[in-house]
């Protein structure tokens, strides 16, 4: 009788799978292959070799705690094809005398996470022998065209997989700045992270094999991380905080990468890193999602719509000074609200609603009684298709909704207008291979002002009321609460105070810089062929960039007489002195007017956001860039302020280039003075690079700059 074949070692040739699987970056030294996708491994024997006429060997692969064959989270085959059905699959690739080199593939649908791999060797006559060859990472694959998350491009693949740094656009519709982010979902044990907060979520700890079984579907994965972005339900990865009181926390302006706050949850025994906010939320999940697997990038709206009662109008209300007041709704129109597309295929939706999908991680409503949403396909959102899954009315109405301002007087309620346009600007993210903006707002919505976004809009408005009257609601969705005003329809033509006689716009004298008054003048202008005099009540007031106004700080009251067809300006300065001690961290100013004519009980609104600018910080290489040889590094900043800025932190990072985020104490920043810094550390990866740098002081949070940086392997 023939020997049985003994394993006395496997060779899983990590080095050279990760490098074909596109995860040599994550490690070479353990094996993290993708789903649909051939690896090959070597299996070594003792007395002698494989014999296809002798012996039988059958694969088993295994995944979460609870393997089971008909949930798809067990799959036996086998080499010779005598084992079971399986959608997994084994090849002989070589056959030598004492070893064996076999090709194996995982199903393209096959759950992701952490696998054991087994195989069994039955020599047709005799004992069966069991070994336990080790453990792999399976991921999805979005180069495989059998796999949900395929993107047929190489760029973008580069871009929304490979990429470990960006740019999270912030500021307002009318300035716009990129800040610099590191994803790192390469670095040391980023993967290992990702796989525990899909452990953490509610649904492995109430179902865990039911959950294992799920991870093959990036619709369920996607909205598992979603959930486990935020706090709020769960042992989830960030709290979010938009009260301005962050001393037991980072301030959500001062984070500059998404490493050192997922390294901190872990860390902690996976409690809540104190704090986020919309775009640490968003910029968190890029990195779970792409070190996954699934296609993903951060995307930034400005002029935000949140929608809290499900009837696609926000509703906003001015006292008579011109000042706006909180909403008793909290209907609110984020300043720039920032979320995820998720490239996936919606087998679940009709035809043509799959690609991008939003996801939006940040707190906002419950969605089947967690606080996530999406994925909602983007076609669907521009074609007011707001029925399909999952919370499409809600990501709807951030992009189109309708805004209603009214003013509070007396305790009454006075329409002032309707606004059709005023939600969803300049949605944007970073270019593919390029650090330019791509504005992708035609994605969302058919350009203002046409009869095709009106009509996805009346779309979208009817499937509401019908779904509100058949009381049913898809899963994902959230429940409509009708008002009143959710009622008028939009088709209806303005009323007559609505009809534009003079009209009020300010226009800033000059970039509006930290430290430094703000000048900027009233435009009025008279469009009648009468006369008209005007009372018109200005203020400003700080926001934060959800929208929520703080109380105002300025306040003047200007008398204009106009004559027909006449324009003029009305000056006005902020000085520093008076705005300095009421900005919130956003820096973001609110100016408002409130016009009245003196024979006309009708009301006139205009306002502006002004974000206030910083300088930014310089970072300079000193010397090629090469993996394993030092590298110094400059960085030089200044106080903007003329005033003197305590508690000075400079903190730096860059994935490939530093091992963890570098913090430098200055302590004290002269009025004006500007400074330098000079950082050594040793790149350990090759390529494109990105340098972050943050400066905080007890006067600013987030000064900001970046370098992108090329590392040559070298010798």
């Amino acid at each position: 009788m023939a020997q049985g074949l003994e394993v006395v070692l496997t060779d899983f040739q990590s080095s050279r799978n990760n490098l074909r699987h596109h995860t040599q970056e994550i490690s070479v030294d353990r094996l993290v292959v993708r789903r649909g996708q051939a690896f090959r491994i070597t299996l070594y024997f003792r007395n002698r070799g494989f014999q296809p006429g002798l012996d039988n060997i059958i694969f088993m692969t295994e995944t979460g705690p609870l393997p089971d064959q008909t949930k798809g989270t067990q799959a036996m085959f086998s080499l010779t094809g005598r084992g079971g059905p399986s959608s997994w699959i084994a090849s002989l690739e070589t056959n030598g005398p004492t070893s064996l080199e076999v090709s194996l593939c995982a199903s393209p649908t096959a759950a992701v996470g952490r696998y054991l791999l087994k195989i069994h060797i039955d020599p047709f006559q005799g004992s069966v022998t069991a070994y336990q060859l080790g453990e792999f990472i399976l991921l999805f694959n979005p180069w495989c065209p059998e796999d949900a998350v395929y993107l047929d491009s190489e760029p973008q693949r580069q871009e929304y997989v490979m990429n470990d740094y960006g740019f999270i656009y912030q500021g307002n519709k009318n300035w716009i700045r990129p800040c610099p982010w590191n994803y790192g979902q390469f670095e040391d044990n980023i993967i290992d992270i990702c796989l525990t907060l899909l452990d953490k979520s509610l649904h492995f700890q109430i179902d865990p094999a039911t959950d294992c079984a799920l991870r093959g579907s990036p619709v369920y994965v996607s909205r598992v991380v979603c959930a486990m972005i935020n706090s709020n339900d769960d042992s989830g990865v960030l709290n979010g905080n938009w009260s301005e009181s962050y001393m037991d926390g980072i301030n959500p302006a001062e984070w500059t990468g998404s490493v050192a706050i997922l390294k901190q949850w872990h860390a902690t025994g996976c409690q809540p890193v104190r704090y986020g906010q919309c775009w640490v939320f968003a910029a968190v999940m890029c990195t779970v999602m792409r070190c996954l697997g699934i296609p993903t990038r951060v995307i930034t709206n400005f002029d935000s719509g949140h929608d809290t009662d499900g009837n696609l109008i926000i509703d906003e209300y001015y006292d008579n000074t011109g000042r706006i007041l909180k909403n008793k709704k909290k209907d609110t129109i984020w300043n720039f609200h920032v979320w995820n597309e998720c490239w996936m295929a919606r087998k679940d939706l009709p035809p043509g609603y799959g690609g991008w999908q939003v996801l939006d991680a940040t707190p906002q409503e419950t969605s089947n009684g967690l606080y996530c949403c999406g994925p909602a396909s983007v076609r669907a959102i521009k074609e007011g298709e707001v029925d399909l899954d999952y919370d499409t009315g809600f990501a709807f109405s951030m992009v189109n909704a309708d805004c209603v301002s009214w003013l509070v007087d007396g305790g009454k309620e006075q329409k002032l207008h309707r606004d059709t346009s005023s939600v969803g600007h300049f949605i944007s993210t970073k270019s593919i291979q390029s650090d330019e903006r791509d504005d992708i707002t035609e994605n969302y919505k058919y350009r203002e002002g046409t009869p095709q976004e009106r009509q996805a809009f009346l779309k979208a408005l009817q499937k509401v009321e019908a779904r509100r009257s058949q009381g049913s609601l898809r899963a994902g969705s959230r429940p409509f609460r009708p008002t009143p005003r959710s009622q008028e329809d939009p088709r209806s033509s303005l009323r007559p105070s609505d009809v534009v006689q003079v009209s009020l716009k300010f226009q800033l004298l000059g970039r509006p810089n930290m430290g430094q008054d703000i000048r900027f003048v009233l435009l009025a202008l008279n469009v009648s062929s009468q006369s008209k005099d005007l009372k018109v009540n200005l203020s400003a007031q700080s926001l934060l960039h959800d929208g929520s106004p703080l109380p105002p700080f300025w306040q003047d009251t200007a008398f204009i007489t106009l004559s027909p067809q006449e324009a003029k300006t009305y000056p006005c300065t902020i000085p520093y002195s008076q705005y300095s001690q009421y900005l919130s961290t956003d820096k973001l100013i609110r100016i408002s007017a409130l016009g009245e004519e003196m024979s006309c009980p009708e009301k006139i609104l205009a306002n502006k956001i002004i974000t206030l600018s910083y300088p930014s910080i310089t970072i300079n290489v000193l010397g090629p860039a090469i993996v394993n040889e030092p590298l110094s590094i400059e960085v030089i900043f200044s106080n903007p302020l003329s005033e003197q800025v305590a508690d000075c932190v400079l903190t730096v990072e860059g994935s490939g280039l530093f091992k963890k985020q570098q913090r430098v104490l200055i302590g004290v920043l002269k009025p004006q003075h500007r400074a330098r810094v000079t950082l050594k550390t040793v790149p350990f990866k090759s390529g494109p690079r990105q340098i972050q740098a943050n400066l905080r002081s007890d006067k600013f949070k987030d000064i900001k700059g970046y370098r992108n940086v090329y590392v040559d392997f070298g010798l």
